[in-house]
């Protein structure tokens, strides 16, 4: 799902809200959890998961292609683990 079926699916699930205003919501969330996350703040989403930033530390790595040594600096990505509710209605628990 993509962000704009989500907008649609919101929009259609709640006909008293224009879509203009639920695509607006929609984005506000998105933006806030990106915006904590650029802070460094975990965001947790009770049921669905939690979103946070991992520390990769700078090391030694290799051009697959050459074999030649490259130093790969240090660098901070997202990392999302998934709730307990997520996981058991994936594997059909729930």
């Amino acid at each position: 799902m993509i962000r704009s079926e989500l907008i649609h699916l919101i929009a259609e699930e709640n006909p008293h809200l224009f879509r203009r205003d639920v695509e607006r919501i929609v984005n506000t969330v998105f933006e806030e959890i990106i915006d904590a996350m650029a802070r460094g703040d975990r965001v947790e989403l009770r049921g669905f998961g939690a979103f946070s930033v991992k520390k990769r530390d700078a090391r030694t790595g290799r051009n697959p292609r050459t074999g030649e040594s490259v130093d790969v600096d240090e660098k901070h990505v997202p990392f999302f683990k998934t709730g307990k509710l997520l996981r058991d209605r994936l594997n059909g628990n729930a």
